[in-house]
């Protein structure tokens, strides 16, 4: 029971912002309240009594959590801040998105090979340490003229990603961390460069918009405009799709087509932002996304009272 009263969603992130304040109204409609929570400041306690994890502001659980950002870190402590989902999740709390998805989403490489196993368009890639891999691979997509992007394994928002037209484009080891992710370039025909942000919710696509920029990267921290869209079928059927095999309550899917009209996931984002999506679309996410968590949370609890 939180101090707040049982009707209480912890809300997880380091900068609540627009989103927060988003999220408290759509919750606040439905007659819940939510508490802002970093997990910086939560703990564990394994020597008394108790569920073993403390929330501040929580004298217990949370009903539920809704993972609005996940603090950066050393290994150790992303391991720690990831840790503590886990344990909710363990503890029978309802974690939105829980930390088996967003590990899956927050690892490039994860994303890629879990798309390609499924059978889901994603560009060729290639991720490596090793210097002589790296350099096989990479002159033979050159010599076959292609373009790639280097990504960084953890990132958001566009930072850190390098077009590559020749071997020196390529970020030095020590800038990199070693590891070298290399995904080809998928180019959208003549013209600015363009895809589609498509936001996925209980797995439904509920809302898209469509990015332009006069540079590679269609992230909006890049520069990219948007403009409202709407999807046909395949690209709504391959959004879902994606969130679908990462097993994510809500995600924002990046699509983009090449000139010959085929559809390709770039990435998965299992926290995806929303202020500029709303701000073409129109939908009220928050709302939509608050509607799921507690048609979530209640279907648990009626399954719970039968049993």
């Amino acid at each position: 029971m939180s101090t707040l009263g049982q009707r209480c969603i912890a809300i997880v992130t380091d900068d609540p912002g627009w989103h927060g304040a988003r999220l408290r109204e759509a919750f606040g409609a439905r007659g819940w309240e939510t508490r802002n929570v970093s997990l910086q400041e939560c703990h564990f306690d394994l020597a008394g009594d108790g569920d073993g994890i403390r929330l501040p502001g929580f004298a217990g659980l949370p009903e539920a959590v809704f993972v609005r950002g996940v603090p950066g870190g050393t290994f150790e402590q992303v391991i720690f801040h990831l840790d503590l989902l886990h344990a909710l999740r363990e503890l029978g709390v309802l974690v939105y998105n829980d930390a088996r998805a967003i590990e899956r989403s927050v690892d490039k490489c994860m994303t890629s090979f879990l798309l390609r196993a499924a059978g889901i368009a994603t560009p060729p890639t290639w991720v490596m340490r090793d210097a002589d891999i790296l350099e096989r691979e990479l002159q033979r997509e050159l010599a076959a003229g292609h373009r790639l992007l280097h990504k960084p394994l953890f990132g958001s928002q566009g930072e850190g990603i390098a077009l590559v037209r020749a071997a020196a484009d390529v970020p030095a080891p020590e800038d990199c961390s070693g590891l070298h992710y290399l995904q080809r370039y998928i180019p959208t025909g003549a013209g600015q460069s363009h895809d589609w942000r498509v936001f996925v919710i209980g797995g439904q696509a509920v809302a898209a918009m469509r990015r332009s920029s006069t540079g590679p990267l269609t992230n909006v921290a890049q520069g990219a405009s948007c403009q409202p869209a709407v999807l046909d079928a395949e690209l709504k059927a391959l959004a879902e799709a994606a969130a679908a095999r990462l097993d994510m309550a809500y995600a924002g899917v990046d699509i983009l087509r090449d000139p010959d009209g085929k559809a390709w996931v770039i990435e998965v984002n299992g926290v995806p932002a929303w202020k500029g999506l709303q701000q073409v679309c129109g939908a009220d996410i928050a709302d939509a996304l608050a509607s799921d968590l507690l048609g979530r949370l209640h279907h648990r609890q009626a399954i719970e009272a039968v049993s």
